[in-house]
């Protein structure tokens, strides 16, 4: 979760968790970001949340993968790219295979 500081990370702005839900769902094979069993998977913003991506000292994503796609590509891509982006390592989990991709 988000500190109420508004950051997403240390010195990242908080629309950190913005740009790395864009950027996850670019992913080839990503149909969505998934809040988790319970919803507790997300960063909170003022006003808002964006399920799925929690940034901080253990960053996480939590996805679904459509059916057709190469699972471990797909969480391979989305670790790199997300990785790249907040600068440090990522846990990505793929909560849920879905018939198609995001669309």
């Amino acid at each position: 979760m988000t500190a109420p500081t508004g950051t997403a990370r240390g010195d990242q702005p908080a629309e950190a968790a913005d740009l790395v839900a864009a950027a996850v769902l670019a992913v080839p094979g990503v149909s969505g970001l998934h809040g988790g069993a319970f919803g507790e998977v997300g960063t909170y913003l003022p006003g808002r949340r964006v399920s799925g991506v929690r940034l901080g000292e253990q960053s996480a994503v939590h996805i679904t993968v459509a059916m057709h796609a190469e699972i471990l590509e797909v969480v391979r891509e989305v670790r790199d790219t997300v990785s790249a982006l907040v600068g440090g390592p990522v846990e990505v989990v793929v909560e849920d295979v879905t018939a198609t991709e995001q669309g």
